[in-house]
């Protein structure tokens, strides 16, 4: 892959999040090894409620609705995000992008006060399940690692925008989302890490160059307020939480549960995804070739089913509706 191809999938990052739109953040607690650091700031956005316009989040109104309570900001999203999808992946787990009720009960949470932690969490060998971060657009970023020295991106299972389609065929990046600096502009971030703490681009929020990072990908700036960054090699996004989380299991909680219409899919070898468009309302195709041959599935996804038509590259089909 040469460097004009890696640039191409990754995009370009937001410049920065304004100096004076602070972090959104909670005092979720995680027993003793994450506890907050008592002697560190803490930044806050200005109260809006019940509905809260956060920077990033404001440039996505028809995508995204952000409502505040007390101590949390609510994030509801779920429609597959406006740019292209799944193409360039050469690595697919045969799933395909749906749209996720990311709603109501079912809503992204992020703090309203974020607090360091006296014991961060790093995301290199944990946290392989659910989101660890938020882009801007409402799509959930996981972690770039899907197991230990598996980096999904090396791997050849993101498309050009750092995304794909999970085993509940929801889309989600693992990467930062580069390539929506353009729409947020300079001065809004593209992403919260789940502890609240925002994610900037490749430069400061006065274009200046980025200051060394620590191995959580950020640091503080002139005025002691703890932010990541987005890079183009790994971690990518947030590289861990400098921030207090909480955590069941192997993932951040609280978060959203995704809802499969069908059994999780296995690799398919040889392949390379080419298109994908929308032919409908929720109706879809996606093409792809299998060792230089050309296949498509076309569906269409409603509430509570999934119709899928698979066209080999005979034009034969098959076609198949899964229910949950």
């Amino acid at each position: 892959m040469d460097a004009k191809t890696r640039r191409t999938l990754l995009g370009g990052f937001i410049s920065s999040f304004a100096a004076t739109a602070s972090v959104i953040g909670c005092k979720y607690a995680l027993a003793d090894t994450n506890s907050p650091a008592s002697d560190q700031p803490v930044s806050q956005l200005p109260s809006r409620d019940p509905e809260a316009i956060v920077p990033g989040f404001d440039r996505f109104p028809n995508a995204v609705k952000v409502t505040r309570t007390e101590s949390v900001y609510r994030i509801e999203s779920g429609d597959l995000p406006d740019h292209g999808l799944m193409v360039g992946i050469s690595n697919w787990q045969q799933q395909v992008p749906t749209p996720q009720p990311y709603t109501g009960a079912n809503a992204w949470q992020l703090p309203v006060s974020p607090v360091l932690a006296e014991k961060p969490l790093s995301c290199r060998n944990a946290f392989y399940r659910g989101a660890i971060a938020i882009a801007a657009n409402g799509v959930p970023i996981f972690n770039p690692m899907k197991a230990p020295n598996e980096d999904v991106y090396l791997l050849g299972e993101l498309d050009r925008w750092g995304g794909h389609s999970g085993r509940s065929d929801d889309y989600h990046y693992h990467v930062a989302p580069l390539h929506l600096q353009d729409i947020v502009g300079a001065d809004r971030p593209i992403a919260y890490a789940m502890d609240g703490f925002p994610i900037y681009g490749e430069t400061e929020t006065d274009g200046s160059p980025v200051e060394a990072l620590d191995q959580w990908n950020g640091h503080s700036d002139a005025e002691n307020r703890y932010h990541y960054h987005g890079t183009r090699v790994y971690p990518y996004i947030n590289g861990g939480f400098r921030g207090v989380v909480g955590v069941s299991g192997d993932e951040v909680t609280p978060q959203p549960r995704t809802r499969p219409f069908r059994p999780a899919g296995t690799p398919l070898r040889d392949v390379m995804i080419t298109g994908f468009s929308a032919t409908g309302d929720h109706a879809y195709r996606l093409d792809y070739t299998v060792r230089g041959a050309p296949n498509r599935i076309e569906y269409v996804v409603g509430t509570h089913e999934v119709t899928m038509t698979v066209t080999g590259p005979t034009n034969t089909s098959r076609t198949e509706t899964y229910r949950r």
